[in-house]
C-alpha cells in the first residue's frame, strides 16, 4: 500500500511505532538470551565450571550473529526491491518462530547435545532476521521523518531497542523475586521466550497495516537494479566508512548493555538481582538520552556527536571498566554505568540516520543492512564472547583495551567523514537543503 503525502503530512508517529517497534523485540529476544544465559548455560551443556558453560552459550551467542551479513543481504535486497514494509514483516515472522525454538529447547539431561544444536538454530534463525530489521527499520524510520528531524525521530530506534531491555530486564527482576533460583535454573527461564514468540507474534499483524515510504514509493531506479551488490558496491567508500562507523560503537554499546550485568556478577561480585537492578535503572537514564541527543545532532550536526562518543571511549574505556570492577553496591555500580551510556549516546543515538544518509534510495537498506550487519558479526555480537574468553584466561582487563583500540579506528572515521545531517531524501527538498559534496 503506498502513500501518498510527504513526510511533513503523514502521521510520523504512527510511522514511528511500526518502523520501531520490532527493534524493542529484537532487543528484547537477544538480550534476554543473553542475562538468562546464567541460568540455562548448565541445561544445555555438561556440569562443570560454570564460566565455561557461560562461553559455550556465548559462542552460541557469537554464531548467530555471523548469520547477519547473510540476513542483511536477504532482507535488505528484500527491502530495496519489494519495500521496507516487506523486510519488517519478514523479519519479524523469523523473529517469532526463533523465540519458540528456544522457549521449546529439551535439555542435555534429555536429549545431549541435540538441545545445544536446537538453541543454535534458533540463534541462528534470528541472526538472518535481525541483520535485515535494523536496517530497514532505518530506512524506513528516516524516510519517514520529516526533514530536520530526521535525528530526532530516528533515535526513537534505539528508545525502543533499549525499551527491548528494560522489558528484559524488568521481567528477569520479577522472576528473581517471585521464583526460587532452582526453579529458575529448572524451567523458569524459558518464559522470557514464550513471552517474546507471542509479542513478535502481534507485532507481525501492526505491520501488516503499515504504509510503505514515500521515498521508496516514488524511487525511479529499474526495479532489477534495486538492491542489488553490483549498485551497492558503486558506493565501495560509504560501505567501508559504515564498518568502521559501526566497530567502536556496536562494541561498546554490547559490552555496556548485555555484558554489564554478567559482569557486575561474575566478576565484580555483586548478587545477580542487584546487577539487573543497576542495569534496569541505568538503561530508564539511557532511553530518555536519546532523543535528546538525537535532536542535538538536527542542530549541530552528527559528526560532532560521534567525536565526543570517540574520544572519551577510547581514552575513559579503560579506566571505567577497571573501576566497575571494583564496585560494593548498587550507587557506586549505577552511577559508573550510567557514565558509560552517556558516552556511547554520542553513536547509540544516530547511529542508524547516519547509516542511511550515506546511501541513495535504491540501495539504502542493503547499504546499511550488509557492512553494519559485518561489523555487529565481527565486534558486537563477538563482544562477550571475547571478554568471558579473556576472563578465563585470566586477563579480562585486556578486554579493556582491545574495545579502546576499536574506538580509536571508529574515531579515525568519524573525524575524515563528511557531515550528512543535511543529505535531501526528495528532490523537492534540494532547494532547501544543500546535499554535502
Amino acid at each position: 500500500m503506498a502513500t501518498t503525502g510527504a513526510p511533513t503530512a503523514r502521521n510520523v508517529w504512527t510511522a514511528l511505532i511500526g518502523g520501531s517497534i520490532g527493534n524493542l523485540i529484537e532487543w528484547y529476544d537477544w538480550f534476554v538470551y543473553s542475562t538468562f544465559s546464567v541460568y540455562f548455560a548448565s541445561a544445555f551443556f555438561p556440569k562443570g565450571n560454570p564460566t565455561a558453560q557461560l562461553l559455550n552459550t556465548a559462542g552460541i551467542f557469537a554464531v548467530g550473529f555471523f548469520m547477519r551479513p547473510v540476513g542483511g543481504w536477504l532482507l535488505g535486497r528484500l527491502g530495496d526491491r519489494k519495500g521496507r514494509k516487506a523486510a519488517l514483516t519478514t523479519s519479524v515472522t523469523m523473529m517469532t518462530a526463533s523465540a519458540l525454538l528456544i522457549a521449546v529447547a529439551p535439555t542435555y539431561a534429555r536429549v545431549g547435545y541435540f538441545g545445544a544444536l536446537v538453541l543454535l538454530l534458533a540463534r541462528l534463525l534470528q541472526g538472518l532476521s535481525i541483520g535485515g530489521e535494523y536496517a530497514a527499520s532505518a530506512a524506513y524510520l528516516s524516510e519517514a521523518s520529516k526533514p530536520g528531524k530526521r535525528g530526532f525521530l530516528s533515535s526513537f530506534q534505539m528508545v525502543f531497542m533499549k525499551v527491548g531491555q528494560l522489558f528484559g530486564l524488568a521481567l528477569q527482576i520479577i522472576l528473581q523475586h517471585s521464583m526460587s533460583d532452582h526453579t529458575l535454573h529448572f524451567w523458569g527461564w524459558r518464559i522470557p521466550f514464550v513471552f517474546g514468540a507471542f509479542a513478535a507474534a502481534g507485532i507481525y499483524y501492526m505491520r501488516r497495516k503499515m504504509l510503505e515510504t514515500e521515498a521508496f514509493d516514488q524511487d525511479d531506479t529499474a526495479r532489477r537494479e534495486r538492491g542489488t551488490l553490483r549498485a551497492l558496491f558503486t558506493y565501495k567508500r560509504e560501505f567501508l566508512l559504515v564498518v568502521g562507523f559501526s566497530m567502536g560503537g556496536t562494541l561498546c554499546d554490547y559490552m555496556y548493555s548485555t555484558y554489564m550485568t554478567k559482569y557486575l556478577s561474575n566478576t565484580a561480585g555483586l548478587s545477580k538481582d542487584t546487577a539487573a537492578l543497576v542495569s534496569f535503572c541505568a538503561i530508564v537514564v539511557f532511553i530518555f538520552l536519546q532523543p535528546l541527543a538525537g535532536a542535538l545532532s538536527d542542530r549541530i550536526g552528527r559528526r560532532p556527536l560521534l567525536i565526543f562518543f570517540g574520544v572519551t571511549s577510547t581514552l575513559g574505556t579503560v579506566p571505567l571498566m577497571t573501576a566497575l570492577r571494583s564496585v560494593h553496591g548498587f550507587g557506586d555500580a549505577l552511577v559508573l554505568m550510567v557514565v558509560g551510556l552517556v558516552i556511547i549516546t554520542g553513536y547509540t543515538s544516530i547511529s542508524g540516520v547516519v547509516k542511511t544518509e550515506l546511501f541513495p534510495t535504491a540501495v539504502r537498506t542493503l547499504g546499511v543492512a550488509l557492512p553494519y550487519a559485518i561489523a555487529n558479526a565481527l565486534f558486537g555480537g563477538s563482544a562477550e564472547y571475547v571478554g568471558l574468553w579473556f576472563k578465563h584466561a585470566g586477563i579480562e582487563s585486556a578486554f579493556f583495551w582491545y574495545a579502546s583500540g576499536c574506538c580509536a579506528i571508529s574515531l579515525v572515521v568519524y573525524i575524515a567523514m563528511r557531515e550528512t545531517r543535511n543529505v535531501a531524501f526528495f528532490h523537492r527538498d534540494r532547494t532547501s537543503e544543500q546535499v554535502d559534496a
